[in-house]
Formats: C-alpha cells, structure tokens, sequence
C-alpha cells in the first residue's frame, strides 16, 4: 500500500486517463498535455544533472512523496470511527462530516500539505480554498471536534482495513480473526 501501489497510482495510473473519456477528448488532452510538460521538466533535469543523479534523487523524492500521499488519504477515510452507508441511507452532509477524519497536524505539516487534513471540510463544501480552511474552523468551533485524529493517533490507522457493518465501524483482520475465533469457541461450547 506505501510501496508499489504509490508509485503505480502516480507514476502511471494517473499519467494514462483510461476510462475518463465520458467527459470528451478534454481530460484525455489535458492529461497528456501535462505529461508532456512533466516530460520536459524531467529532460531537463537529466540533461542537467545526468541520470545517475537523477534516478538516485528525484526517484527516491517521488516515491516518499506519493507514498506520503496516499497515506494522507488513507487515514482521513480509515479509521475506527469513519462513516459508511448504503445508497438508500447515505446522507450527503452527514457522509462528509463523519465520512473523513480532521487530521489535526502539527503546524508545519499543516503548511506542507496545503491544510489537507481539514478534509471533512473540503468534502463538505469543495471550492473552499485551503488557505482559508482553517478560518472556517476557527469561525464553526463545532466542526473541528468530530473524527479529530493526531498524528500519533493516525499511526493505529492502519491496520483499519474492513469495515464491519454490525458494528459500523473500521475493523482490522487480527479483529475479524478474534471475533471469528471466539464465536467458534463459544459454538463449540
């Protein structure tokens, strides 16, 4: 999840606009306009530092950063307390405050990634710009206390890979297995 899946999302699943043609040749232009401007970026890079140097920085730097990325992602839509409903009972309003978490970062992170963990709120109204994100919290108190997660607290997000409907919330397997495990002690019994 922090390795390969990363670098196939970044480097090549997002490069390659597969299955977004709905929207007309545009995103697919736009994609490859942006490859093309990458590719550029990337040419000139090696022409300037050669591509010893290049692979050994820039590929590194690439792959912490995606990885970086996708666990940002991760932990504000997994974790114990995360909301999940079926079509008939989704609510819009509800899903995006308890559907992703307020990654409440140390100052410097919150700078370095753009306030992302004030996600709840980005689900809930998009075109908020990010600079402005922590304004609102500080106007709407109410709204920084659901699903708050630190950075310590995000570590145990982790293993949150199922989500158990019984119980509706975030489970890890190990939990499954147990559960699993003491309902067959209890039958044998």
């Amino acid at each position: 999840m922090f390795g390969i899946g990363p670098a196939y999302l970044f480097f090549l699943q997002h490069r390659l606009p597969v299955g977004q043609m709905r929207g007309g040749w545009r995103p697919w232009a736009s994609a490859m306009a942006n490859n093309l401007g990458i590719g550029l970026v990337v040419a000139g890079l090696i022409w300037l530092v050669g591509l010893n140097a290049f692979v050994l920085v820039h590929l590194p730097i690439m792959l912490l950063a995606a990885s970086l990325g996708v666990w940002l992602f991760y932990v504000q839509h997994q974790f114990e307390e995360t909301f999940w409903d079926r079509d008939k009972d989704w609510n819009f309003h509800e899903a995006a405050l308890r559907g992703s978490s307020h990654y409440d970062l140390p100052h410097v992170l919150r700078w370095f990634t753009a306030n992302i963990g004030i996600h709840h709120i980005h689900h809930l109204c998009s075109r908020i710009p990010y600079y402005r994100l922590p304004r609102v919290l500080r106007d709407h108190p109410q709204l920084a206390a659901p699903r708050r997660l630190t950075l310590w607290q995000s570590l145990g997000c982790v293993r949150m890979a199922l989500w158990d409907e019984g119980q509706r919330r975030g489970v890890s397997f190990r939990e499954i297995k147990n559960q699993r495990r003491a309902t067959c002690t209890a039958s044998a019994h």
